[in-house]
């Protein structure tokens, strides 16, 4: 059983990471994520691996919500957020090419920290 806190954290994770992984699917919010991805990373067409994340973070947010998953969830998107740093800071080099989400390092990097910890408080 969870306390209120920690059901209010895990409830608006989960509705943060299923809004981020649709936005995958939006047009011109996917063309910028494929840009962001740099070329070692791509194993695939940038498309396919924006798509892909968009999934990775859908069923990330339904895990947590639901607390049978909610661990494996949780330890998944931590592993996705380590992952997906690469291109935050493809994108941190280069703000003219990234205008908006052109975050400069550090400001990203605290928030993946931040993000990654409130989600290991939502699974503990």
């Amino acid at each position: 059983m969870i306390g209120i806190a920690q059901a209010v954290l895990v409830a608006l994770l989960a509705l943060a990471f299923v809004g981020m992984g649709v936005m995958h699917f939006v047009p011109s919010a996917a063309r910028g994520m494929a840009a962001m991805i740099p070329a070692r990373m791509r194993v695939l067409p940038a498309r396919v691996l924006v798509q892909f994340t968009g999934v990775c973070e859908i069923l990330g947010g339904i895990g947590l919500a639901v607390p049978a998953t909610r661990l494996a969830a949780g330890i998944a998107l931590i592993v996705f957020l380590v992952a997906v740093f690469p291109a935050n800071v493809a994108a941190a080099k280069d703000p003219d090419r990234f205008g908006a989400v052109a975050i400069p390092f550090w400001p990203r990097w605290i928030g993946q920290v931040v993000l990654v910890l409130l989600v290991a408080l939502a699974i503990v």
